[in-house]
């Protein structure tokens, strides 16, 4: 159900190119959650540095909202960025998987796998 990629770039390189990288595949950057300083700020401590980006494809979420309004819980597309075991990990939902277990068209189902590739490419691009 969940997606997830290691890579050598340092977790400051990933942040730092992020939102250049996420426009060149259709996506904008709509706001960030940096848990650690969240949670800190609220009295409760993690050690791991875990920021979470809301990533949007607007003609893709015009299709999806107006083809299938409840999928609006997976939306804007949620991609994770922590340190495990000294690698940056990328992580975001596992859209097919969700997609599988929903009833809808071919043709939906297609178009939605185009825009998970979209974010796996720039996964594979930090």
């Amino acid at each position: 159900m969940i997606y997830k990629i290691h890579t050598n770039s340092s977790l400051e390189e990933v942040k730092t190119q992020l939102q250049d990288k996420a426009k060149a595949v259709g996506f904008g950057v709509l706001g960030s959650y940096e848990f650690k300083k969240i949670l800190k700020n609220k009295g409760f401590e993690i050690e791991k540095d875990i920021t979470v980006y809301e990533l949007c494809n607007p003609v893709g979420a015009q299709s999806a909202l107006t083809t299938l309004p409840e999928i609006s819980v997976y939306l804007p597309c949620r991609l994770s960025i922590y340190e495990e075991d000294n690698q940056t990990v990328l992580a975001t939902i596992g859209l097919e998987n969700m997609l599988d277990s929903i009833n809808v068209d071919a043709e939906f189902k297609k178009q939605m796998s185009e825009i998970f590739e979209k974010i796996k490419a720039l996964m594979n691009t930090l």
